[in-house]
């Protein structure tokens, strides 16, 4: 390593941009990121450095290392996050990079850039606008200053993002609980790189999209074995190992299982051995992403037989229509199933449902009316449901999560209500948002510890939440309709390349050449 004089207080440029898009879904808009997270200057301070903060937890993280460690001076540019969605608003994106330009060019020079990032971005004109944003900050910052990025392990990699970056940083948690650890991380190595430290990034990456059910990293599991893999190979000349499975429903050409290697003293040829080992032994074990969900029917009857106290209480996760993979959060199949199957002790968390949570809120508490599940979306798969529903409470405002990846962060359902359905307590909110913290629920006054079935919209990032109530046997995937269902031969793809496994089960791949 060449090392130098580190700058007395270096200048680090702050930004991020993160969302994750699903082709299929709505186009995500400004409105979208303003609910979300949308700042600038020194509102990013703030809130980095808050002890309840709004932004992923990356941001604080590299924060309180770069703090701890010595000074420094961060320059804020702009920190915009949305809700997943589909492709963003190419105008707004726009935008967004028109600025984050005009701060580097104004506010610099920098000895160093920070970009709090997710990787599985798509905007209306673009197939890549990661990659378009890095390579922006590396055209105008120049070759030779350190430029470190956190992404999701869900990031959809191309070279463009790691040919223009210094370090990468992947989440190596499914569920995601490790961000701020990550943020942590790049921030001791943009002290290393501030050093001197020269690095190669090396990728290889798979014709392998496994469905997003089979990438949780719990013991057991391939995807978490593959990644507990690469930290074994962490030291010396190798500083960084991520592991990043994709996002199957961006659908782009760079969709597809990618290892991803930063090496110290420029050391590429290591970066590449470790990437390849990497990509060969996950091909090996393929067959393992393969992961079978159950049928709507019997998911249902093992909540009926749940609420009549024959098994235990069990939660149904409705995969298909996760609001975190650009879901809208308000498909009905579930909802009608157990109403219609008679279901008792049920709780529905949360119902994407602006218009009804409204209704709710203006007809008062202890209101009974027709209610209209779902009026107002019209997405391939929006069907309403309509049922007699009683207004059991009523919720405003923001709320602190306590479990998961929401634990001690800010967030807001909006306007939300609870309704009773026969026997089913349905939470409706305004804010769309996955449930993945017992908070959304438990804000209500659901008390989940007596509660015979509890739905969850989410795909997996429940589990850290909800762990107190339900063991993995307890869990049951539900195999229906939506913009996120596992069940990835349901979709039309039209950028995704193919042959991929599991998709075209004869799919072949040759290692690389060194």
């Amino acid at each position: 390593m060449s090392l130098k004089t580190p700058p007395e207080s270096p200048r680090i440029a702050i930004l991020g941009f993160a969302i994750e898009c699903n082709r299929f879904s709505p186009v995500s808009t400004a409105a979208d990121f303003a609910e979300d997270l949308d700042i600038s200057g020194d509102r990013i301070l703030q809130e980095a450095r808050s002890e309840n903060f709004m932004t992923l937890p990356d941001l604080p993280g590299f924060f309180a290392e770069m703090d701890r460690t010595g000074p420094w001076t961060p320059v804020p540019l702009r920190v915009a996050l949305a809700q997943p969605g589909g492709p963003v608003d190419q105008k707004f994106f726009d935008g967004f990079l028109a600025e984050i330009e005009a701060g580097l060019r104004a506010q610099g020079p920098f000895d160093g850039v920070f970009v709090a990032a997710h990787g599985a971005a798509l905007s209306t004109g673009s197939d890549d606008p990661d990659g378009d944003m890095l390579t922006m900050i590396r055209g105008i910052v120049g070759p030779a200053v350190p430029v470190a990025a956190v992404f999701d392990l869900h990031a959809n990699i191309s070279r463009r993002m790691t040919d223009t970056i210094s370090v990468f940083v992947g989440y190596r948690e499914n569920p995601h609980v490790d961000i701020y650890d990550r943020g942590v991380e790049a921030a001791r190595h943009m002290r290393e790189l501030l050093a001197g430290a020269e690095t190669a990034i090396e990728m290889v990456k798979l014709p392998l999209v496994p469905p997003s059910i089979a990438l949780l990293t719990a013991a057991g599991n391939p995807y978490g074995e593959m990644i507990a893999y690469g930290q074994t190979k962490v030291g010396g000349d190798i500083m960084n190992v991520s592991v990043m499975a994709g996002f199957a429903f961006s659908d782009t050409p760079k969709n597809g299982y990618t290892a991803v290697v930063t090496a110290r003293n420029g050391n590429r040829a290591a970066a590449r051995a470790v990437a390849l080992d990497i990509a060969e032994k996950t091909w090996a074990m393929r067959d393992r992403f393969r992961k079978a969900m159950t049928p709507l029917a019997d998911a249902v009857a093992q909540a009926v037989a749940a609420g009549k106290g024959e098994r235990t209480p069990v939660l149904l996760a409705d995969v298909a229509d996760n609001p975190g993979g650009g879901g809208r959060g308000n498909t009905t199949y579930i909802l009608r199933a157990l109403v219609e199957a008679g279901a008792e002790g049920a709780v529905i968390g949360v119902f994407n449902d602006p218009s009804l949570a409204a209704e709710a809120h203006n007809r008062g508490k202890g209101a009974r009316f027709t209610a209209r599940f779902n009026r107002d979306e019209s997405t391939e798969f929006s069907e309403v449901f309509q049922a007699e529903v009683e207004v059991l409470a009523l919720a405003d405002g923001p709320f602190i999560g306590r479990r998961g990846m929401y634990k001690d962060l800010a967030a807001d359902l909006g306007p939300a209500a609870l309704l009773q359905v026969g026997g089913v307590r349905v939470v409706v909110i305004t804010n769309r948002q996955q449930c993945l913290d017992p908070m959304q629920i438990e804000l209500l006054g659901v008390d989940l510890s007596q509660a015979r079935c509890v739905v969850v919209k989410s795909r997996g990032h429940f589990r850290a939440g909800f762990d107190e109530f339900f063991t993995p046997d307890r869990i049951i995937e539900v195999d229906c309709p939506g913009l996120t269902s596992p069940a990835l031969h349901n979709f039309n793809w039209t950028r995704l390349p193919r042959p991929v496994y599991p998709l075209d089960d004869q799919t072949s791949w040759t290692p690389p050449s060194a």
